[in-house]
C-alpha cells in the first residue's frame, strides 16, 4: 500500500465534493494557506493527499471549502481505515487494495463499489489524523499553540478557527430513501441496508433496535388489551401478566443479541478491528510523552480527575438527586389536594382534576431531565476525560441514574409504601403518555417546522438575488450548513430506555402501558426518519458492532423488573391469602422466588448463543485463515533469513 501513495494525483478532473469545511469569517489568509496544503499535501509529507475546492459565490468564496478524494486515495483509504467488504466467494474480508480483484463488484470503473458514507468517513478519518509536524503555532494565531502530533483539526475546532466540518447530503439517493422509508405509511420492515448505506453503521442499528423493539412489545399489547378489558378492578390476575413480563424483559434482549450480531456481520463492522482511541478534542492538561504511541501529548493526573470526580460531581449529582425527590414530595401533596378537592365537589371538572397533578409532574420531569443534561456535559467535560469513550460512559451512567430516579421514583413510592394500585395505574399512564407526546413535540415536530421556515427563508433570498440555477451546490451547500447539527443517538436511545422501564417494572399494574408503546414507536419511526432527512446535517457514518452501553443498561433494567414485579406479585391479595398467619413467610417466599426468577434469567441468558452458529464458523473460519497467513508470512521470513 505505501508503494502506491506517491503516485496519487491531488487534482482530478471529475471532481466530487463529499465534505465540507467551514472556517470561521476574517480566518487570516496565511492559515488558510497553510491549512488547505497541509490537506493536498502528500502522505510522505504529512498530508492528506485529499482534494479541495473553495466554494465560489457571487460575492467570491466565504471560506467554505468542498473537499473530496481521487477513486484510488478513497481505495486506499478504505485499507487504511479497515472497512470489511464481500468477497466474491460471499464471505466478509478486510478490504485490502492489493486484493481488491477478489471483493464482489469491484472494477477499476466502478465508483460506486464504496458507498458515500464510507467515502465520506474515509475523508473524515484522514482530516483528523492531520498532524503537526514541527510546528510550534497555528500559522497566523501565536496563542494557539501546537507540539509534534497533535490533531490539527481538533486544534482548529477549540479555537474556534474551524467552524464546522459536515459531509453533503446526496439529493438524488436521499430522495429515494425518504420514499422507501418515510414517503409513505405502510406494514413493513425499515430498509436497514440502505439506511445503513446513506447514514453509517451507528444510525442504522439504532432504527434496527427501535424497530425491533416495536415488534417485541407486540405480544405484551395484544395480551394487554384482554386483560385491561376484563381485568380492570381484579388485581389478583396481575401474577399470570407480570410472570409472563420477567420471561419477555429476557428473551428479547437475548434475541437482539442475535439478531444484532446478523445485521453487523452483513455490514462488515463485525470483523472492523478496534481503532486506537486518541485524545478527544477538549482534553487538555500539561504537555508530555504518552507512554503508549510516544507521541507528545497533553497529560493530566487521574488522581486530580478522581478528585473532580468524587468531591464535586457525586455530591452535585446526590444534590440533584434530592432535589428531585423533594419534587416528587410536592407531586403528592398536589395529588392530595386534587383528591380533596373532587371529594367536596364530585362533579366532571373535579374528576378531570385528578389527572392534572400527574400531567404538571409528567411536564416538570421532562425540564428537569433537560436542565440536568445540560449539567451533566459540563461537569462530565470538567472532569476532564482523556477518551471519547470514557466521557461518554460519565455521562451516560450520571444521566441514567437521574433519569430513572426522576422517571420511576413517584411510581416505587405509590407502589411499595403508599400501597395504591389506582394511584400507581394512573400515574403510570399520565406520565407514559405525557412523556411520549412531549419528546414528539420537542425532538422531531419543533425542529421540523423551525427548519421547514428557515429553508423558505433561504430560498426566497436566493431567487431575491437572482442566483444562477448553475449554482445548485451552492445553494445547498448554504442551506445544509445552517441546519441543525445531529448530536448522536444518546437521546433517542435515552427514550426507548425508559420506555422500557415504564413496560417491564409495572406494565402488570396498566397493560397498556405496551400499547401506547407500541403506537408511540411507530411514529416515531416516522418522525426520527422525517428529522434525519430533513432537519438535521447528515452526519459522519460511524461504524460499530452493537449498540454499546445502552445494551448493559436494558440488561439492568431487566435485573430490576424481576424485583419490582416479584414484589408486586408477593402484594397481591392472590399471593397474600395464602400466607394468612405469617408474613415473614410471604417475605422469604417472595425473596427465594426472586432469586430462582434471577436465576433461570440469567441460565437463559448463558443459554441463548449472542451469535447464530453459522456466524460463529464464518468468524472461526476467518481467524483461522488469518493465524494461517501469518504464519505462512512468518516462515517465509524465515527462510529468507536462512538464504541470506
Amino acid at each position: 500500500m505505501v508503494e502506491s501513495w506517491p503516485f496519487l494525483d491531488t487534482v482530478e478532473s471529475n471532481f466530487r465534493p463529499l465534505v465540507v469545511i467551514e472556517l470561521a469569517k476574517g480566518t487570516k489568509e496565511e492559515t488558510v494557506e497553510w491549512f488547505t496544503k497541509r490537506i493536498v499535501d502528500k502522505k510522505a509529507d504529512g498530508g492528506a493527499q485529499l482534494l479541495i475546492k473553495p466554494l465560489v459565490t457571487e460575492n467570491g468564496h466565504e471560506n467554505i471549502y468542498l473537499v473530496g478524494a481521487s477513486h484510488l486515495r478513497l481505495l486506499l483509504g478504505a485499507e487504511t481505515v479497515g472497512l470489511v467488504k464481500e468477497c466474491n466467494d460471499n464471505s466478509m474480508r478486510t478490504f485490502t487494495y492489493s486484493s481488491r480483484k477478489t471483493f464482489k463488484d469491484f472494477a477499476d470503473d466502478n465508483h460506486n463499489f464504496l458507498t458515500m458514507a464510507e467515502c465520506q468517513y474515509i475523508i473524515k478519518h484522514e482530516l483528523d489524523n492531520l498532524r503537526a509536524k514541527n510546528e510550534k503555532m497555528i500559522p497566523g494565531y501565536p496563542q494557539a499553540k501546537l507540539y509534534p502530533g497533535k490533531s490539527i483539526v481538533r486544534r482548529l475546532l477549540t479555537t474556534g478557527i474551524l467552524v464546522q466540518i459536515f459531509p453533503l447530503h446526496d439529493r438524488e439517493e436521499l430522495k429515494k430513501l425518504r420514499h422507501s422509508w418515510y414517503g409513505r405509511v405502510r406494514v413493513g420492515y425499515q430498509p436497514l441496508d440502505d439506511i445503513r448505506c446513506y447514514f453509517g453503521e451507528t444510525i442504522a442499528l439504532y432504527f434496527g433496535f427501535l424497530e425491533y423493539f416495536t415488534f417485541a412489545l407486540i405480544p405484551m399489547a395484544v395480551i394487554g388489551i384482554p386483560y385491561y378489558v376484563f381485568a380492570w378492578e381484579d388485581y389478583d390476575k396481575y401474577v399470570m401478566f407480570a410472570t409472563f413480563n420477567l420471561l419477555w424483559s429476557t428473551v428479547i434482549l437475548e434475541v437482539w443479541k442475535r439478531i444484532c450480531a446478523i445485521l453487523t456481520y452483513r455490514w462488515g463492522t463485525l470483523l472492523m478491528k478496534r481503532q486506537f482511541e486518541e485524545p478527544r478534542p477538549g482534553f487538555h492538561g500539561v504537555l508530555g510523552i504518552n507512554p503508549v504511541t510516544g507521541r507528545e501529548e497533553p497529560v493530566y493526573s487521574s488522581f486530580k480527575r478522581q478528585l473532580r470526580i468524587y468531591l464535586v460531581s457525586l455530591p452535585f449529582v446526590c444534590l440533584c438527586l434530592y432535589f428531585s425527590l423533594y419534587v416528587m414530595m410536592i407531586y403528592f401533596d398536589l395529588e392530595q389536594w386534587a383528591l380533596d378537592y373532587h371529594k367536596e365537589n364530585e362533579s366532571n371538572f373535579s374528576s378531570l382534576m385528578l389527572y392534572v397533578p400527574s400531567i404538571i409532574y409528567a411536564v416538570v420531569i421532562e425540564i428537569m431531565n433537560r436542565i440536568y443534561r445540560y449539567a451533566a456535559e459540563f461537569l462530565t467535560s470538567w472532569e476532564n476525560h482523556r477518551l471519547e469513550s470514557s466521557y461518554q460512559n460519565h455521562l451516560i451512567l450520571k444521566v441514567l441514574v437521574f433519569n430513572f430516579l426522576n422517571c420511576f421514583a413517584s411510581l416505587f413510592y405509590i407502589a411499595f409504601v403508599l400501597f395504591d394500585m389506582k394511584l400507581l395505574r394512573q400515574s403510570l399512564a399520565t406520565l407514559l403518555i405525557t412523556s411520549q407526546i412531549l419528546n414528539q413535540f420537542a425532538e422531531s415536530l419543533l425542529p421540523y417546522w423551525l427548519q421547514k421556515r428557515h429553508n423558505k427563508r433561504m430560498k426566497q433570498r436566493m431567487c431575491s438575488q437572482k442566483t444562477d440555477r448553475d449554482l445548485s451546490l451552492t445553494e445547498q451547500v448554504n442551506m445544509e450548513k445552517e441546519m441543525g447539527t445531529y448530536l448522536g443517538t444518546f437521546d433517542d436511545y435515552l427514550e426507548l430506555f425508559l420506555q422500557f422501564g415504564y413496560v417491564s417494572l409495572f406494565s402488570c399494574v396498566y397493560p397498556l402501558a405496551a400499547v401506547f408503546a407500541v403506537l408511540n414507536n411507530i411514529t416515531e419511526i416516522y418522525s426520527d426518519a422525517l428529522k434525519m432527512c430533513r432537519v438535521y446535517k447528515r452526519p459522519f457514518a460511524e461504524p460499530t458492532a452493537n449498540i454499546g452501553v445502552w445494551q448493559l443498561a436494558f440488561e439492568t433494567m431487566s435485573v430490576i423488573s424481576v424485583v419490582t414485579n416479584c414484589m408486586l406479585i408477593g402484594m397481591s391479595p392472590q399471593v397474600d391469602a395464602l400466607f394468612p398467619d405469617s408474613k415473614m413467610d410471604l417475605v422469604l417466599t417472595v425473596a427465594f422466588v426472586e432469586h430462582l426468577l434471577l436465576a433461570v434469567k440469567f441460565i437463559m441468558a448463558f443459554v441463548i448463543p449472542d451469535k447464530p452458529r453459522d456466524i460463529e464458523m464464518k468468524l472461526a473460519k476467518l481467524e483461522f485463515e488469518s493465524l494461517e497467513a501469518l504464519k505462512q508470512q512468518q516462515m517465509k521470513l524465515a527462510a529468507e533469513s536462512l538464504k541470506e
